[in-house]
């Protein structure tokens, strides 16, 4: 079992690992040893997630979101198995806790007049620059 918060804890049944060989360090070790790890959490199917963290997680994993509601998670950055296991653990842990968070609803707010009259002021002025530019009349 993973646990998230004081609330929130993933079943082992909602996780299922496959190890695989790894690209990235280890020399000859990555050819003979399946290092890398590959953790699946059934995210859409968890009855221990609200649905509210269900989109803002789906949300903030992105490419790792398959089209059955499945969060898929690589890692090969160690040679070690246990290692990338417990890597692999700790992103699933955090992504989810990221989700938890709610965020903050956005206030709109209008510009103040005295930064509406001083963009206008500034536009003016460079209107008049433009202005000054083309051809010159010779004149009489």
């Amino acid at each position: 079992m993973l646990k998230i918060s004081d609330r929130i804890s993933i079943e082992d049944w909602e996780l299922t690992e496959q190890f695989m060989r790894a690209s990235g360090p280890g020399g000859q070790n990555v050819n003979k040893v399946s290092t890398a790890v590959e953790l699946r959490f059934e995210a859409e199917r968890s009855p221990n997630l609200p649905p509210a963290v269900k989109t803002r997680l789906r949300k903030l994993a992105g490419r790792r979101w398959t089209k059955d509601g499945a969060l898929v998670l690589q890692v090969d950055d160690t040679r070690s198995q246990a290692r990338n296991r417990e890597i692999a653990r700790e992103r699933l842990a955090e992504l989810i806790g990221k989700a938890l968070e709610v965020p903050k609803r956005r206030i709109a707010t209008k510009p103040t007049l005295g930064s509406k009259r001083r963009r206008l002021n500034s536009k003016k002025a460079r209107g008049e620059v433009k202005a000054l530019r083309g051809k010159v009349d010779p004149g009489p």
